[in-house]
């Protein structure tokens, strides 16, 4: 078995978890992990904004780079634009490897629609951040403004040593230096306590890379679920094969919540979501939409006992176009821990979207913009794979 196979192919156990909510506690798990770095850093992120919340993590790396760590830093090349070259220079002056992946313009392959969208963060290699925030104010408790609703989740252990060949592979093809995992891991996976250990497994896709290992684990949960499945997701397009497995997975008796977006940052997205709800409240799926603010998280819960979490959206767009990184977790007392969470936002911050009150909202101007969103979707999703797939033949 190759070694890239190897990372993505099995559950570790040496693991000790952590769930992690947007906003202030995520940045301050962030900024303790980069404090306290010694050896190197990895961040790869799809959004990077030079505002307050992008400045105070570009110093805290710099501070880290200064004291001679090795600290590797990847933004999307569509969506980090907005950083200025003079933050940008100022990070590599500090020390700091720093690229973008894929730039809009300048790209050597111009997958169109290919994006990094995974957002990781380790440390040291025994220290990793998985889930949905990007490092700008609105995934941050800005003052009178609340983050948007994201989770991530804190590991230790061989998950991140995972995580850490993952990113270390990103800068191979480089010229800078590639450093090595530090050379006391192992007994610092000793030190983790069997008590706490974790079933972790890291999940990737990247369908020009031939990976769709979060699909499959869609695949498997809607395929193997007995009782329930408790899915949060900022913007749900299943295609047609998961769309499928999850009604079948009604009509067995499972018992299937949803919780999506209320406010949507991309309208159009959410008109196209919507155009769903029908087909779902037929097949006995409860609804429910996030009210506060904006929801961002993207994880799904089955049977109380395994957990999936990360950047993957339910839709095409992650599963045929961007690089997207989660973390699957085999863990009652961890599941538990995030049903509780989920069912207090269920019952203080949501709407629940039924038969009846979709019908009251859902005229027919407001259904024919509906499925107008949701076609052309599907057509630009489309588009995306027939580029994909002719970029491959000609390499």
């Amino acid at each position: 078995m190759s070694s890239d196979k190897k990372i993505n192919s099995y559950y570790t156990t040496r693991n000790k978890v952590k769930l992690i909510r947007g906003g202030n506690e995520y940045f301050t798990q962030l900024l303790l992990l980069i404090n306290s770095a010694q050896h190197s850093i990895h961040l790869q992120t799809y959004i990077f904004d030079d505002d307050e919340t992008g400045l105070m993590i570009g110093e805290a790396m710099m501070n880290a780079a200064k004291r001679n760590v090795q600290v590797y830093f990847i933004a999307d090349g569509y969506a980090s634009q907005i950083m200025s070259k003079s933050f940008i220079s100022k990070l590599q002056n500090a020390g700091i490897y720093f690229k973008y992946f894929e730039p809009f313009f300048k790209s050597k392959h111009f997958y169109f629609g290919r994006r990094l969208h995974r957002k990781v963060f380790v440390a040291d290699g025994k220290h990793a951040l998985v889930g949905g925030m990007n490092i700008t104010n609105r995934y941050n408790d800005m003052p009178g403004t609340p983050a948007w609703l994201d989770f991530a989740i804190y590991v230790q252990g061989e998950a991140a040593v995972q995580l850490f060949q993952i990113c270390t592979d990103m800068w191979k093809s480089n010229k800078q230096p590639i450093i090595q995992l530090p050379n006391d891991m192992e007994s610092f996976l000793q030190k983790i306590p069997q008590s706490e250990y974790c079933s972790v497994r890291v999940r990737r896709n990247d369908w020009i890379k031939n990976k769709n290992e979060i699909w499959r684990s869609y695949f498997e949960l809607f395929n193997h679920a007995d009782k329930s499945i408790i899915i949060m997701c900022s913007y749900f397009l299943p295609g047609i094969e998961l769309l499928k497995r999850l009604n079948k997975a009604a009509k067995r008796g499972v018992q299937i919540k949803i919780i999506l977006a209320g406010p949507s940052d991309v309208m159009i997205a959410k008109h196209a979501e919507r155009y769903l709800y029908n087909r779902l409240l037929k097949n006995d799926i409860s609804i429910y939409e996030y009210q506060p603010n904006v929801l961002h998280a993207k994880l799904a819960i089955t049977d109380g006992h395994w957990v999936t979490l990360g950047s993957y959206n339910i839709n095409n767009i992650s599963a045929l176009a961007s690089i997207e990184v989660n973390l699957d977790i085999r863990n009652k007392v961890f599941a538990h821990k995030i049903l509780e969470q989920i069912e207090e936002i269920i019952e203080r911050d949501c709407t629940r979207i039924t038969s009846e009150t979709y019908k009251l909202t859902a005229g027919f101007f407001v259904r024919l913009r509906q499925k107008i969103s949701y076609y052309f979707i599907k057509i630009v999703i489309n588009l995306f794979r027939f580029h994909f797939k002719r970029e491959i033949k000609e390499r």
